[in-house]
């Protein structure tokens, strides 16, 4: 039996980024595609890497812009 799955499609680091920070770019209209379940995205792990480099050292006023709150 063969699955359907849906195309795949590989991002740079450049467009990964351009992805996660600006939606209108065409890598971030792909992001949307995928999590609508339309296509796949993949990337390398330095590419995410590098994005979550940027996400944690954003800050704007001292502040990081994305950070992960725990509750206890």
């Amino acid at each position: 039996m063969m699955e359907w799955r849906p195309s795949g499609y590989k991002l740079s680091t450049t467009d990964l980024v351009h992805a996660i920070f600006d939606s209108k770019s065409d890598a971030g209209k792909l992001l949307v595609k995928a999590t609508m379940g339309e296509i796949e995205l993949f990337a390398d792990a330095k590419s995410w890497n590098a994005s979550l480099l940027i996400s944690n050292t954003l800050k704007v006023d001292g502040v990081p812009v994305y950070y992960w709150s725990r509750t206890r």
